[in-house]
């Protein structure tokens, strides 16, 4: 069983049989036999359920330990998809410093408005995984 869960929704938890019933849903998370999807979206005046491909776990992963190494973070520090890089104490140049970083782990050349929008760990990946998905 599949359940979608959103924290701005008046229903927190449902089945795809119960997704009528919920409403002012605007972002939210799907997890299907374990594994977790974040980027799903239902548009509230068609009923209509979206869901788009977050970058992949491994992506956010090493996204996370470039960040933690170029903020020079300590181990017990916990970063995640959702951390942004101002709350981990990152200015602009650290910021140029990390998309540095990425760019070379992954071997992708990031655009400087496309890096200007970059305010989380999750963007980075998701941004990481379009580049490697348009080089292929």
């Amino acid at each position: 069983m599949a359940s979608i869960t959103g924290s701005s929704a008046t229903a927190m938890s449902c089945s795809f049989k119960e997704l009528n019933r919920v409403s002012n849903l605007k972002t939210s998370s799907l997890s299907f036999k374990g594994i977790s999807y974040s980027s799903i979206r239902v548009n509230p005046a068609t009923r209509r359920l979206s869901i788009t491909c977050a970058a992949k776990p491994e992506t956010v992963n090493k996204v996370c330990d470039i960040v933690k190494k170029q903020l020079a973070l300590s181990a017990d520090t916990e970063v995640c998809g959702d951390s942004k890089f101002a709350a981990l104490g990152a200015d602009s140049l650290d910021t140029v410093e990390i998309v540095m970083g990425l760019e070379e782990e992954f071997g992708i050349s990031v655009e400087e408005d496309s890096a200007q929008s970059i305010a989380t760990v999750q963007d980075a990946a998701d941004l990481i995984e379009d580049l490697i998905s348009k080089k292929a």
